[in-house]
């Protein structure tokens, strides 16, 4: 068996090793163009710290290759925004950005209204509960971008290691990547079928590009953008990126399970979009979980309902002209 032709002969012409990628090379490849580097960010403090340094010690003081760092704290209830202020990043709250507009829960919604506060021609999205950060993820999402025109978005990938009671399982960390992600976009979109971690949350773009889809409110941002870049510019434009092994907290279960919801719905409504797939009748949203407790209705478990509908911000874009059209 073998994956189509089209992905066969796009992975190795569209993926490398963020070692393949020097700053200084990048530097003069950068030219007059300018980078943005966004850290969503909620309940953070023992992380963002490090990953805001690194990147200012690396490539803002070192060699100059990022303009920009804005960590986008997302209702932290703890010192976040101090932490991530005093490393040295621009820190602004997610609700602050934009404010006439109704407000919106999620990492999706944090790293909009991140794209919104920034200016950068290059926009590079980096998780801000790294433990082991290293300063060629943001240069190794940059060099395709800034090496080749034809490069719309870079999407990192990594080992992932899960680490439990039994041990540690050195690529246990994806998930809901493997049950979930990878299964249906095989299904429905094999022309993803190369991309080793579709919901890494270390990628760039260039402005133009991600200013131009829409942006998922939830967890099911990263899968969405793959598929509407996909729709939109072709698999061509699309490049991944091998960023070495990614630490990072680990979610519960039903955590996991709730951004599996996400995902799907927004899998469906993608599915629907572009004519894919069609249906009598539409998803339910509500998610049905339980946790210890009394629920009343004879077993020892309280049901948990949570949402998880395709909310989304409109593209930026679009979001921006009608604004200036009202004004």
């Amino acid at each position: 068996m073998k994956v189509s032709a089209d992905v066969g002969s796009w992975l190795p012409r569209r993926s490398s090793h963020a070692a393949d990628w020097r700053p200084a090379d990048l530097l003069a490849a950068k030219g007059g163009r300018t980078v943005s580097v966004v850290i969503p960010a909620r309940d953070e403090e023992h992380t963002v710290g490090d990953i805001v340094r690194t990147i200012r010690r690396d490539l803002v003081d070192g060699i100059p290759l990022v303009d920009e760092v804005l960590v986008v704290d997302s209702r932290s209830q703890d010192a976040t925004a101090r932490v991530a202020a005093e490393a040295g990043a621009t820190v602004v709250a997610q609700d602050s950005v934009l404010p006439a507009l109704p407000r919106m829960a999620g990492k999706g919604e944090a790293l909009w209204k991140g794209l919104a506060a920034t200016t950068g021609d290059f926009v590079v999205f980096v998780d801000g509960d790294l433990y082991d950060f290293t300063s060629d993820y943001v240069s190794g999402l940059l060099g395709p971008l800034l090496t080749d025109e034809s490069v719309a978005y870079v999407k990192g990938f990594y080992h992932r290691p899960l680490t439990g009671a039994g041990g540690t399982d050195a690529e246990g960390g994806g998930r809901v990547t493997e049950l979930v992600a990878r299964p249906l976009l095989n299904m429905y979109w094999p022309e993803l079928a190369g991309f080793v971690q579709p919901l890494a949350g270390e990628y760039a773009g260039r402005r133009e590009v991600l200013e131009g889809i829409p942006f998922v409110v939830n967890y099911g941002v990263e899968v969405g953008h793959l598929i509407d870049i996909l729709q939109a510019h072709g698999l061509d434009a699309l490049a991944q990126v091998d960023l070495g092994k990614r630490t990072h907290r680990h979610q519960s279960t039903q955590a996991l399970g709730r951004m599996s919801g996400q995902i799907m719905q927004t899998l469906f409504d993608r599915l629907g979009q572009y004519g894919r797939l069609i249906t009598a009748q539409p998803p339910a949203t509500l998610l049905a979980q339980f946790r210890r407790g009394e629920s009343g209705h004879g077993v020892e478990r309280e049901m948990v309902l949570t949402d998880v509908s395709c909310r989304q911000r409109p593209p930026l874009a679009e979001f921006l002209a009608e604004s200036r059209e009202i004004a």
